[in-house]
């Protein structure tokens, strides 16, 4: 669910590190919304990140 659907930009992972350099597991998600967006002239509901959003990608309905 977490992917926009125009960039393919999900979760990221990685580890979280301490000041005693232990490691742990992090996950990093991306600011996905759900949008409504003209597709072919109709209208659909899908995940957009906000990057692609602001740089105009797509347009909202």
């Amino acid at each position: 669910m977490a992917k926009c659907a125009i960039c393919g930009k999900g979760a990221h992972f990685g580890n979280n590190v301490s000041h005693s350099h232990r490691r742990s597991n992090k996950m990093w998600k991306s600011n996905i919304k759900s949008v409504k967006i003209k597709v072919n002239g109709a209208a659909k509901k899908t995940y957009v990140c906000t990057s692609c959003l602001k740089s105009g990608r797509v347009e909202r309905v």
